[in-house]
């Protein structure tokens, strides 16, 4: 029988892989491990809406200089504590007056007498929060399964005349500051090398350097903290490039320059799942002058993203067009992969197995409880050798 597209089954998601909310499997994945949820400069005297894994928090720094991360429901009658004044000690509700400290005590009740007697009951939900960097970092998860902020030596071994310069503009998205699709079909892009010499070259036009647009020689790897890509392309005379990228558990991309610098990588990216279909990326990379980073953003005809029409979008279409395109959260029953897609298929296998371990009470991969566990190290680079 001929079939149309009339058969065609109901679209579903794998939710293990997409869903980042509480009680869902990624979700409680993502909450074992520290997250970017903005630059060290947002966390002021007043304070800031921040969307993270679902969650809406409130993001603030105390006079004495201590930063806050609260939910942003008041936990005596739900009002929002963007509306709140910050204050010495803490964020004060703008209801009645309730002021909690940066680790959601709760300080006064005013309208109480005694100024709240039994206030020492109530706490503000609140989250652990670090600065590194540049950026804020907070841990959502578990408080008895806390591990140590990582360090990374890609970002601590300085060269002469480096400094870090951190960015939340989303650098590597290839769209809008704020994502609106699903974080796994951008993450997963990290190890498909294969889409750059289509995409990237015959309909972006050359967005990085023209050696990107021949087909490469594949490697992926499946390492403890995650997956590596090694691929190879020729230069000519004897010589060819031997690129390392790195996804690394749960939302770290290690993506050396796509315009071919030498040497090891510059940047690291974090990509912070809002919500179900919404994310961004959080940046760090060693550069000569601040501001540097985002001097490295991909054109589509001599164009950043956001200056090109909606006509320039579809006769030069990038990463955000090619995944955004797929839908909110892609179609996974609908799919057909093939030898092009073992990375993607790697990474997926290898973050369920990173669920299924949370899952039976274990700690995932790349977390680390002992001082001198926690530094992160990668061979990721662009690397230029004899064939």
């Amino acid at each position: 029988m001929i079939r149309s597209a009339y058969d065609l089954e109901p679209h579903q998601h794998e939710v293990a892989l997409t869903e980042v909310e509480r009680r869902t499997p990624m979700g409680e994945l993502l909450r074992r491990y520290w997250h970017p949820v903005g630059l060290i400069e947002d966390a002021t005297e007043t304070p800031r809406q921040v969307r993270a894994l679902g969650e809406d928090l409130i993001l603030f720094r105390d006079e004495h200089g201590q930063v806050g991360l609260v939910h942003e429901r008041c936990a005596h009658r739900g009002s929002s504590l963007f509306y709140g004044k910050v204050e010495a000690e803490g964020i004060r509700c703008c209801y009645h007056g309730w002021l909690f400290s940066a680790q959601g005590e709760c300080l006064e009740q005013p309208c109480e007498p005694g100024n709240g007697e039994r206030r020492h009951t109530v706490r503000q939900p609140w989250y652990p929060v670090e600065e590194r960097y540049g950026l804020i970092w907070a841990y959502m998860g578990p408080m008895d399964k806390k591990p140590l902020l990582p360090r990374y030596r890609l970002l601590e071994d300085l060269d002469e005349g480096e400094i870090l310069d951190a960015d939340d503009r989303s650098i590597g998205g290839g769209g809008p500051v704020i994502l609106d699709f699903n974080w796994f079909q951008h993450y997963e892009n990290v190890l498909d090398p294969l889409h750059v010499v289509i995409l990237h070259t015959s309909f972006s036009g050359t967005q990085f350097v023209p050696e990107m647009a021949s087909m490469p020689e594949c490697h992926y790897e499946e390492i403890p903290t995650g997956v590596r890509l090694t691929s190879y392309r020729p230069l000519g005379e004897g010589k060819r490039l031997r690129r390392v990228s790195e996804a690394v558990s749960p939302t770290l991309r290690v993506v050396p320059s796509p315009r071919l610098d030498p040497g090891r990588c510059g940047l690291l990216g974090w990509v912070l799942p809002i919500d179900n279909t919404h994310f961004r990326i959080y940046s760090v990379g060693r550069v000569e002058q601040p501001g540097d980073l985002q001097k490295i953003r991909s054109r589509q005809n001599d164009k950043l993203w956001e200056e090109l029409s909606e006509e320039e979008h579809q006769i030069y279409p990038g990463d955000y067009e090619a995944q955004k395109s797929q839908g909110d959260i892609t179609w996974h029953n609908h799919e057909h992969l093939r030898t092009s897609d073992i990375g993607i298929a790697r990474l997926r296998r290898y973050m369920l197995e990173q669920v299924k371990i949370v899952e039976q009470g274990g700690d995932p991969a790349g977390v680390a409880f002992t001082e001198g566990d926690e530094w992160v190290d990668s061979p990721a680079g662009n690397w230029i050798e004899s064939e």
